[in-house]
């Protein structure tokens, strides 16, 4: 993928930047061209490798378009849950990652469930915070709303997502219940 001066790009775990410049630079004698990116929520400088540009993932910013698909993603209530600790955190580093928004709402969804139901280690509500800003950071841009009127929509679709995941259970709990019922029946008249 290519990119050009002035694009906005998303570079993962630090998320929204933009391309500056594109330069040449020799180092231990080998010379080769970067992007230079200007990330936006602490005004630093990285420099991104051309030849490296998808092992790091980079990629432009959504559209307003994708602004939709994700808020919906966000309220499906299909959340991805892993009871192991280490196994959680390893997947949801993997996530965050890649650089994907939709792997990063993933991410979200799972820990805010999980925060809901019990305290989140320190460095899993670190994740959770990391992952509501570079969702709500990247919205905001795109759409160029304020952060907190998108952090408000945000709020919404989680809760519609919980709450979605809520009814799920509970309608999964039902069904079986009937079932229970007929067994013990069985067992009571053998």
């Amino acid at each position: 993928m290519t990119f050009q001066v002035g694009d906005k790009v998303i570079y993962p775990n630090h998320g929204l930047g933009v391309v500056e410049r594109i330069e040449e630079k020799t180092i231990l004698g080998t010379t080769c061209g970067f992007y230079h990116l200007r990330i936006a929520a602490n005004d630093t400088t990285v420099l991104v490798p051309l030849a490296n540009v998808d092992g790091v993932g980079l990629r432009r910013a959504i559209d307003e378009d994708e602004v939709d698909r994700l808020f919906k993603l966000l309220g499906d209530g299909k959340i991805d849950s892993q009871q192991n600790w280490k196994g959680r955190f390893k997947d949801n580093s993997e996530k965050m990652r890649t650089g994907s928004i939709y792997d990063v709402a993933d991410v979200l969804k799972s820990l805010t469930l999980l925060s809901k139901s019990k305290s989140l280690s320190f460095r899993e509500k670190r994740m959770l915070d990391r992952a509501r800003f570079l969702i709500i950071s990247e919205i905001a841009e795109v759409t160029s709303r304020v952060s907190s009127a998108v952090e408000g929509t945000l709020d919404q679709a989680l809760a519609k997502c919980i709450a979605a995941r809520a009814r799920s259970i509970e309608r999964a709990k039902t069904a079986k219940a009937p079932g229970k019922a007929a067994s013990a029946k069985r067992a009571k008249a053998s």
